[in-house]
């Protein structure tokens, strides 16, 4: 039997069952199969890819462009066919570009406007270590086990690590929402005919031919805002790992013990009543068996007076 065999047999992969890996799983979205064949009921597949390679696959692996066309009066001065290529990091105050004027051979070279760069790269790195340390922890929680809560450091780690990266997503998230915004306006066509001193002239056609596509970008923004729910949903889970919440529980639990100890010892339980006879005594409050033996001679007395 193989060694992989082997771990699956011996139920090694019985921790992807619990919460705490059942997220980690998410974090790496694996898309194999497992290899336990006894574990019908959980999952059949763990997905390929992690949300964190969604991320920084469709935002740092970008590359797009746009074309514009510019008419001239005079048709041996027009360039129907201007391309303008862009990528990450989106440093677009570097892309340069030539465009005719109009005005004999004459050209105006331009560049657009705009630098994204620090808010694409930042996400591409908070985007990168994550799936890194995603990678590492699941190892480290699916087959070693033992070290990973060998004097309770290994969950404490964890958690700090998983909130430190629940900020970084928002936050590489939120900055790289607004400047995928700035990207879009800058290569709008629109905005780029009218940097062109030939298309300011009425006579000459100025046109966009097509422009970029930009549903991968708009996808990485979606998988960092996803990333950050991810990672935050999981906080609780790593949480719970963590000797905190065990002192915790015990804190809360010592209080109520002491106070039911307090209220035994109060003399509010059965066997107080029953030993003290607090409820006996109601008995001596009706009137006694003699009592109810004397009522005759009342009467008796009475017919005699008579």
């Amino acid at each position: 039997m193989d060694p992989v065999s082997q771990l699956a047999s011996a139920g090694t992969f019985r921790a992807l069952k619990e919460p705490l890996a059942f997220l980690r799983a998410l974090e790496l979205v694996r898309m194999h199969k497992t290899g336990t064949r006894g574990n019908e009921n959980g999952p059949k597949r763990i997905y390929k890819l992690l949300f964190a390679i969604f991320a920084f696959a469709t935002c740092g692996g970008y590359s797009g462009g746009l074309r514009l066309s510019v008419d001239c009066v005079n048709k041996t001065e027009s360039n129907l066919s201007i391309d303008i290529a862009f990528a990450y990091p989106f440093r677009l105050h570097q892309v340069t570009f030539e465009v005719p004027t109009c005005e004999g051979k004459e050209r105006q070279k331009l560049a657009l406007v705009g630098d994204s760069s620090s808010s694409a790269e930042f996400f591409v790195t908070v985007a990168v270590f994550a799936f890194l340390y995603s990678l590492a922890a699941t190892v480290v929680y699916i087959f070693f086990q033992n070290k990973y809560r060998e004097n309770n450091r290994g969950p404490l780690i964890d958690f700090i690590v998983t909130v430190v990266f629940s900020f970084l997503w928002l936050v590489g998230s939120s900055a790289w929402a607004k400047g995928l915004s700035d990207v879009k306006v800058a290569t709008d066509p629109k905005e780029v005919l009218l940097l062109m001193s030939a298309c300011k002239q009425p006579y000459n056609k100025c046109m966009a031919v097509h422009s970029p596509v930009m549903s991968s970008l708009n996808t990485s923004v979606v998988f960092g805002f996803l990333n950050f729910i991810l990672w935050a949903g999981n906080i609780w889970f790593v949480f719970k790992e963590t000797g905190w919440h065990s002192s915790g529980q015990r804190y809360l639990s010592d209080p109520m013990e002491k106070h039911s100890s307090s209220y035994n010892q109060g003399g509010y339980n059965q066997d107080s009543y029953g030993s003290s006879g607090g409820y006996g005594q109601q008995a001596s409050l009706g009137p006694s068996s003699d009592e109810f033996g004397q009522q005759p001679t009342g009467p008796t007395s009475f017919n005699n007076q008579m």
